[in-house]
């Protein structure tokens, strides 16, 4: 078993410096262009030298402002996010949505009451007849 160890730990870091090159917005590529490093990992990722060369040269590594701790520096550059029921766009959207299903709702009642008087008809002509 210990003999797989070293072939995952390369495929393990092949992978993890792919997703981090295709995560990392452009303006963070540090060197060359961006298409240039995933080709450079992906060919070059057997022997390290790829996964390596991204994570020591290509993303610009941003170091805690104001003396901050690192965890304090992530909380205050993650993107903010807005809970469901606190945003506005998404409560609009499910109004919307209300108000669409009512009307497809309505349509459809109204489409049974025809098609049940139509029947209604026949079976009438079909008694008289």
């Amino acid at each position: 078993m210990l003999r797989y160890l070293p072939f995952l730990l390369v495929l393990a870091l092949w992978i993890y410096a792919f997703i981090d090159c295709l995560n990392t917005p452009e303006e963070e590529v540090r060197g060359l262009p961006k298409v240039v490093w995933v080709i450079i990992i992906l060919l070059f990722g057997e022997v390290l030298v790829g996964p390596v060369a991204w994570l020591v040269a290509g993303k610009r590594r941003h170091a805690p402002a104001g003396g901050s701790t690192p965890s304090e520096w992530h909380r205050s550059h993650r993107s903010r996010f807005v809970a469901p029921d606190d945003n506005p766009e998404f409560l609009d959207s499910l109004k919307e949505d209300k108000k669409k299903d009512e009307a497809l709702l309505k349509d459809w009642e109204a489409d049974l009451r025809r098609r049940e008087e139509e029947l209604r008809r026949r079976e009438d002509d079909q008694d008289k007849g």
